[in-house]
């Protein structure tokens, strides 16, 4: 599992820049969901959600799925962030965050220097470039501007390969056991600050990344309370957004090298065909679309996330069926033929691995974290904001969500319809 990876920022998804050789080659194994969206708009609300098959800010409870695995006999491991562990406070002091201890029979956790890492450091929406350990800012309101470009050149001074190293010694031992396991492998890149060797940089000269377009009136038709977080000046500052999308990309590399040995491992150990490998993260990230930054928010960027599924029996694919992080719970209980608990909210994906034209869902409901929600179909991407504004955006004609049609007398059958799906998903979703 990563950690803010936006599914546009993805080979798989069709991205033409950022390498990611590891989860190709997942991808060309797997099936490839291409509308899988999130319930939480921050990690918080996100991991425990999937990991519980239970919609944030609901009132119903239901077991992990590490509780309901032990349970029939599993062994289930963590390493890494796999519940909300705030970044990257959990690392610099090795502490298991809003982890569940209950979900696992072992759990190891990182400690590293993050933004304290020997090597370049610079924050992105000042003009602070340093050598200099002293000073950093590492758990202020700056943190997620900040890069550094560390001097370790195999990053093994890093969280995520920590994780991986663990990850195969597990394996290892696994193997030896005999016994079926559950693994949650836990990275934290492409989560900000985006710390990775400089190698990784490299990979990205600055004058070849695509930042977004800014375009004059954009905001005229989006409600305040459905903007992002603005920047904090790094909307005029192009050099540092370039710098910001090279870090990113660099970190989503940096993090594929590492699934890449668990892979390898899972081959080596001759595990591979009998493991379901499942990949995905909690939500995906703005990197300045609309004048955006991070997360927070209802638009396509935040809410849509990579999601591959590769098992035994299962064949390669894609999928345009509309799916939820939730769905996860109950697919990894039918993949292993174990009895679905009462009452979770999700729906099992097997029907969709069997076959990529099958559906579960006909909306995918994701949850504001202050007030609304939003709620995708195959066409049209509605968000309500509880009584405090309306998106509704074509997403065929639209894709970028640039026209926000909500008050267009042309739409009014369709909003009409949107405002009735939503409202349907929401009483459920309590």
């Amino acid at each position: 599992m990563s950690d803010d990876l936006k599914a546009s920022g993805l080979s798989a998804y069709g991205n033409t820049i950022c390498r990611t050789p590891n989860i190709d080659r997942l991808a060309k194994s797997g099936m490839v969901f291409e509308r899988a969206y999130c319930q939480g708009l921050a990690c918080s609300p996100s991991r425990p959600s999937m990991l519980r098959s239970i919609y944030p800010k609901s009132n119903a409870t239901a077991p992990t799925i590490g509780e309901h695995l032990q349970k029939h006999g599993m062994h289930t491991a963590r390493v890494g962030k796999i519940f909300h562990m705030p970044v990257p406070h959990a690392q610099l002091d090795s502490s298991n965050g809003r982890d569940v201890a209950e979900c696992w029979t072992e759990r190891y956790n990182t400690k590293t220097a993050e933004t304290f890492s020997p090597g370049l450091y610079r924050l992105l929406n000042s003009d602070i470039v340093t050598r200099r350990i002293e000073g950093r800012d590492a758990k202020g309101p700056n943190r997620m501007w900040a890069t550094v470009e560390t001097d370790k050149e195999d990053g093994s001074d890093q969280a995520d390969y920590m994780v991986a190293t663990k990850a195969v010694e597990l394996l290892r031992e696994r193997k030896k056991a005999g016994k079926p396991f559950f693994l949650g492998v836990g990275f934290v890149r492409p989560h900000f600050p985006m710390v990775q060797p400089k190698k990784f940089f490299d990979m990205y000269p600055q004058e070849k990344m695509k930042i977004p377009p800014q375009i004059a009136g954009d905001l005229d038709d989006i409600p305040p309370a459905g903007r992002g977080p603005d920047g904090k000046g790094l909307n005029k500052m192009e050099q540092s957004r370039r710098r910001m999308w090279q870090a990113y990309y660099g970190s989503v590399t940096f993090m594929d090298e590492q699934l890449g040995k668990v892979l390898d491992e899972l081959e080596r150990l001759g595990l591979r065909d009998s493991t379901a490998i499942v990949f995905t993260t909690d939500h995906g990230y703005h990197l300045g679309e609309h004048g955006f930054w991070q997360k927070a928010n209802l638009h396509e960027e935040v809410v849509r996330v990579p999601l591959i599924i590769s098992a035994p029996g299962i064949k390669p694919g894609r999928t345009s069926s509309l799916v939820e992080l939730v769905d996860l719970y109950p697919t990894w209980t039918d993949l292993l033929e174990l009895p679905i608990p009462k009452g979770l909210h999700g729906k099992s994906l097997e029907p969709i691995l069997r076959n990529p034209n099958a559906k579960v869902r006909d909306t995918a409901l994701s949850i504001h974290n202050r007030a609304g929600g939003g709620l995708r179909s195959a066409r049209w991407h509605y968000m309500n904001y509880a009584g405090k504004g309306e998106e509704l955006y074509d997403m065929i004609k639209d894709p970028d969500q640039y026209t926000n049609v909500v008050s267009d007398s042309k739409y009014a059958a369709i909003l009409k319809k949107a405002r009735a799906q939503y409202k349907d998903r929401m009483a459920a979703a309590k």
